[in-house]
């Protein structure tokens, strides 16, 4: 039976038509870096699946509801009841969003010369253990190496890696285990329960604590009942459970799969973590009982947490990605395979192939789809991973180049989706035209976010 969101629009926004020469007048003002762009000038914004959902009706009445009490608040209440549905953590505080989560709970964990490992830390994450003073180590399983594979499970920690890690020199150093579901930084991919086990397993053997980074906890879920032997007859809200009983706690971004505008959560087994998390909490985000958050967020992230684990809806979510994965490989550009849910991640790369990494085809592609058709996205490639010299220039390039094209939630049709790929195809059609990039200043941390850079038009 063909699958369709289980729900109807009932108030729409308009979004910006612009010319290509408006757009190109738009990506020089922000000197060409896509974040920098209004969102005036945005057609259809694809840069993240971060607080860009469309929240439901039911979360709009219940916000309109909300306690605003500072202490204690009803809010607080239903938000708590929501999060120990999902998970079994006896320690639970809400955080206004992910990095403020990751730095609160890293900050009450990870010590100076320590080492965080993970499938994939994302760009927030690894600046939050940096600035501690802290090494962030990917390990991902060697299947994602291969873009083109139909592995299901290409978000998997390497466990020989890990093993070898916890066992060898280095496994004092490790003060946690963090396992990013879905892996985000390694192509949107899912993690089997196998491997969450395993990592338990292995996290017990060698003493190490064992933490989730859960912002897409539900479509993880929804990937194993869909992917894994072993789980088809249970429901995503059965799998999100057990993989959070597995872990020692969590952080979670709750602008993901908590479909709200804000939120964030941070959840821990060991009380005297819990201690340190919650001084760390009430000095720097706000009082326990609402972290930063403000009692209307509380309220449409408690009501997102029973929307997300629909599986109607995750199934809608997971088609939607499948059919704009299939007409963007029509239109002749290569995905990490297979399409995940949150977001597709193009194989600039392979397209851009006149392009050096030196000259960043990731963003150049990026760029294309902003001044050929208004959309916005993000590369991830060497201007997001790769080792830069004090003059900008690249020195280690990243293993990939891709370019990932967010999906926010319940926010865009398919005819939206269609016409990205139509954008898509016509550059895949002559894309010797597409330019290149050169870095003219940056920051040392998080540098795809402030950078600035100049146009080397293709030829040149």
């Amino acid at each position: 039976m063909r699958t369709f969101p289980p729900y109807r629009i009932q108030v729409v926004k308009e979004i910006p038509i612009t010319t290509r020469e408006q757009r190109e007048e738009a990506l020089a003002r922000a000197a060409y870096n896509t974040f920098d762009l209004p969102s005036n000038m945005v057609t259809i914004d694809l840069l993240t699946d971060s607080g860009t959902g469309a929240v439901s009706a039911a979360q709009e009445a219940a916000a309109a509801q909300a306690d605003r009490a500072y202490a204690g608040s009803d809010a607080y209440y239903r938000f708590r009841a929501a999060v120990d549905d999902l998970t079994s953590y006896p320690h639970t505080f809400p955080v206004h969003q992910g990095r403020a989560a990751e730095r609160v709970l890293f900050t009450s964990v990870l010590k100076p010369g320590q080492i965080s490992v993970s499938n994939t830390h994302f760009d927030t994450t690894r600046a939050n253990v940096e600035l501690l003073g802290a090494e962030a180590r990917d390990l991902p399983c060697a299947e994602f190496a291969d873009l083109d594979s139909r592995e299901p499970f290409k978000g998997n920690i390497d466990l020989a890696a890990l093993e070898q890690t916890l066992a060898g020199p280095d496994g004092e150093r490790v003060g946690q285990v963090l396992v990013t579901i879905t892996n985000n930084g390694g192509g949107g991919q899912p993690v089997s329960m196998a491997n969450l086990k395993a990592v338990r397993e292995l996290c017990d053997r060698y003493g190490v604590p064992f933490f989730l980074d859960a912002a897409r906890f539900a479509e993880n879920a929804w990937l194993v009942v869909r992917r894994e032997p072993g789980y088809g007859h249970l429901t995503p809200k059965e799998v999100a459970q057990e993989a959070f009983a597995l872990a020692d706690g969590c952080v979670a971004s709750l602008k993901k799969d908590g479909i709200a505008p804000m939120g964030a959560l941070i959840g821990v087994r060991d009380p005297e973590i819990a201690k340190r998390c919650e001084v760390n909490l009430i000095a720097t985000e706000g009082f326990r009982t609402y972290g930063g958050m403000a009692a209307h967020d509380l309220e449409r992230v408690a009501q997102g947490l029973e929307e997300v684990i629909d599986p109607h809806y995750l199934a809608s979510r997971e088609a939607d990605a499948a059919h704009f994965a299939d007409l963007v490989t029509q239109a002749g550009v290569d995905i990490v395979q297979p399409s995940g849910m949150h977001a597709l991640y193009l194989n600039a790369g392979r397209l851009l192939s006149h392009i050096p990494p030196s000259g960043f085809p990731g963003h150049a592609l990026a760029c294309e789809l902003y001044l050929a058709g208004g959309v916005r996205c993000v590369e991830l490639g060497s201007l997001y991973l790769g080792g830069f010299d004090e003059n900008h220039n690249l020195v280690t390039p990243a293993p990939f180049e891709l370019v990932r094209v967010a999906i926010p939630r319940r926010t865009y049709t398919q005819a939206h989706l269609e016409y990205v790929a139509d954008v898509l195809a016509d550059i895949a059609k002559d894309p010797s035209r597409v330019a290149s990039y050169r870095v003219v200043d940056a920051p040392p941390l998080l540098r795809h976010f402030n950078l600035k850079l100049e146009r080397i038009p293709a030829g040149a």
